[in-house]
C-alpha cells in the first residue's frame, strides 16, 4: 500500500525525490569542495620537503591569508641553529584573475636546497626577472605551454616552464620580482626549514621559537591535521549555513508535499479510520512514505554529487572535490530527519481526522 500511494501521484513523488536530491547534493558538495581544497593545499604544502614552517605572529595556517611579511634577515639567523639543513624565504601572495591561486616567490637554490628542486616536464627553471613557473595541472586546465605569457598580479609573466605539480602552490616567480610588485622588498611570508635528520625537528622547533618567541613554528609533518574548516575563519559558518538552507529546501518540499497527500486522500483516511485504523498506523503510513521518498531521494543525490564531480574536475582539472562515506551517510541522516520532521505535522493532521466528515468529503 505505501508503495502504492507512493506511485499514486508519479509527477509529485519524482519533484519530491528530486528535490530530496538537491538537498543531499549540496550538502555533500560543499562539504566535498571545501574538505578537498583543503586537503589537497595541505599536501602540496607537505610535498615541498621541509619539516619546520615559520610564520609571522598569529599568522593564520593557511599561508594564503598570512598576514604581514617577515624581514629576510630572520632567515640568516635560523640557517645558524643546530641540527638546520637549509631555509628557503618563501613570499606568498594571492592571485584572484581567472581563478584563485597562490604565487609562491622564491629563490631557486634555497628552495631546491629544502625541497630536492622541481621535476620539469617541459623549458627550463626561473632565471629572468619576468619567468614564471607553473605545475601540470594548472597548465593543463588553463591551456598554457612554455613561452605563452599569463598576466598574474597586474603584471606580464612569460612561461619559463612546466614542473610536476605537489610543491606548495601552482605559480612560481622570482623573491625578488614579488617583493617589487607588492612592495615588500627584503621581506618574507614564510620560511621553510630542513632538519639534518628529521629526528632533529623537535630540538630546531623549540630553538626557532626561543629565538622568535612570538612567531608561528609549525611542524610540516603533521600540517594535514591543521588544514580544518575550523581554523579557517567564517568557513565552518559557510557550510552551516549552506546545510541548513539545504535542509530548509527538504524539510518544505516534503512538508507541501505529504500536506497535499493529505488534503486529497481524506476520504481514503475516513475508510481507513471506518475500519479500525488507529491513529498510530495513520501516522506509520505517512512517515513510511516519507521515508521512501527520501531513500529514493538519497540515492539520486549521491549519483549527482558524483557526476557533478565528475563533470567540474573535466572542466577545472585543479579542483578537488572530496566525497567521503562519512559525509554522504550524514547528508542521508540529514535528509532523512529533516524529511519526517516536514511530514510529522500532515501525519499528525491525517490521524486526528473524523471518519465520518472524512467519509462525507468531496
Amino acid at each position: 500500500m505505501i508503495v502504492h500511494n507512493v506511485m499514486h501521484r508519479p509527477l509529485r513523488t519524482l519533484i519530491t525525490m528530486i528535490a530530496v536530491a538537491v538537498e543531499v547534493t549540496l550538502v555533500i558538495s560543499v562539504v566535498g569542495l571545501t574538505s578537498g581544497l583543503l586537503l589537497e593545499s595541505a599536501k602540496r604544502t607537505e610535498g615541498i620537503g621541509a619539516d619546520i614552517m615559520v610564520q609571522p605572529p598569529s599568522a593564520s595556517v593557511f599561508m594564503a591569508f598570512s598576514g604581514a611579511p617577515m624581514p629576510i634577515a630572520i632567515g640568516d639567523k635560523l640557517q645558524q641553529l643546530d641540527y638546520v639543513q637549509a631555509v628557503a624565504p618563501v613570499l606568498v601572495q594571492f592571485n584572484s584573475v581567472n581563478g584563485f591561486d597562490m604565487v609562491y616567490g622564491i629563490d631557486s637554490r634555497s628552495f631546491r636546497a629544502v625541497s630536492g628542486g622541481f621535476v620539469l616536464h617541459d623549458g627550463h627553471n626561473l632565471e629572468d626577472a619576468n619567468d614564471i613557473l607553473v605545475d601540470d595541472i594548472y597548465a593543463k586546465g588553463k591551456k598554457v605551454k612554455v613561452g605563452k605569457t599569463l598576466h598574474i598580479l597586474e603584471h606580464e609573466f612569460r612561461v619559463a616552464g612546466i614542473v610536476e605539480h605537489g610543491k606548495g602552490a601552482r605559480l612560481f616567480v622570482l623573491r625578488t620580482t614579488l617583493q617589487e610588485m607588492s612592495g615588500a622588498r627584503d621581506k618574507a611570508s614564510v620560511f621553510f626549514i630542513k632538519c639534518d635528520r628529521a629526528d632533529h625537528t623537535a630540538a630546531v622547533m623549540e630553538e626557532a621559537r626561543q629565538l622568535l618567541p612570538r612567531y608561528e613554528v609549525r611542524p610540516l609533518k603533521d600540517f594535514l591535521s591543521l588544514y580544518t574548516s575550523s581554523n579557517l575563519p567564517g568557513l565552518s559558518v559557510f557550510i552551516n549555513v549552506m546545510i541548513g538552507i539545504a535542509v530548509a529546501v527538504g524539510f518544505l518540499v516534503i512538508f507541501l508535499s505529504m500536506y497535499t497527500t493529505i488534503i486529497e486522500r481524506t476520504r481514503e483516511i475516513g475508510v481507513l479510520k471506518s475500519l479500525g485504523a488507529s491513529k498510530g498506523y495513520i501516522i506509520q503510513i505517512i512517515l513510511s512514505e516519507t521515508t521512501l521518498l527520501c531513500l529514493g531521494g538519497i540515492g539520486g543525490g549521491v549519483g549527482l554529487s558524483y557526476l557533478m564531480k565528475y563533470i567540474l574536475i573535466k572542466f577545472f582539472p585543479a579542483m578537488t572535490i572530496l566525497i567521503t562515506v562519512g559525509w554522504i551517510f550524514r547528508a542521508a541522516i540529514i535528509a532523512i530527519v529533516g524529511g519526517l520532521f516536514g511530514a510529522s505535522y500532515p501525519a499528525w493532521l491525517a490521524s486526528r481526522r473524523d471518519p465520518v466528515e472524512a467519509l462525507a468529503y468531496e
